[in-house]
């Protein structure tokens, strides 16, 4: 792929309130998980991790600690100490699963299901109401834009990840 310099190109009109928007839902998103941290008493990178918990459990695939690592940005240890806390608050269990009895994935509580639950039915109807009446073919689109910014956000922090800090500020 050729290499762009986002800074110096032209953008749209379209593509400018694109990234505006995506910023913003980022920022509203992230200002909810504050939210939930303080409705579920928890620091907010624990409030992150359990709703990224809650959401794998109810999507059906329970997530394992080190995918929850990646997904909130973490260590796998620091991920483990978290987690720790979690199950201390009584929020998370770990469990052996499946043929292989060394893989553990992090399933959420009753406790955690009940506050989670309470915290969307009082702060998520918005964003319920905004999907449900957004059109199936216009959600498609959606998400096929969304799966194609992850990938590009995922190739480009896999790079940034592999280069050492000394060879970007240098070039």
């Amino acid at each position: 792929m050729t290499a762009l310099n986002s800074l110096s190109m032209s953008w749209s009109d379209v593509e400018v309130g694109v990234m505006h928007g995506l910023r913003e839902w980022a920022m509203a998103s992230d200002e909810l998980n504050r939210h939930l941290s303080t409705w579920m008493g928890l620091p907010v990178t624990d409030a992150e991790a359990l709703g990224q918990v809650v959401w794998a459990a109810q999507s059906g695939s329970p997530v394992s600690p080190a995918v929850l690592a990646r997904q909130i940005g973490m260590t796998s240890g620091a991920v483990s100490v978290l987690i720790d806390r979690l199950e201390r608050a009584g929020y998370v269990t770990r469990h052996r699963e499946g043929d292989d009895r060394r893989r553990v994935v992090v399933r959420p509580t009753a406790t955690a299901l009940e506050g989670t639950e309470r915290f969307l039915g009082f702060a998520g109807a918005e964003i319920a109401a905004a999907v449900r009446e957004t059109p199936q073919a216009d959600l498609q689109t959606i998400q096929a834009f969304l799966e194609r910014m992850t990938r590009a956000a995922t190739t480009a922090n896999t790079r940034l990840r592999a280069e050492p800090p000394s060879a970007r500020i240098d070039a």
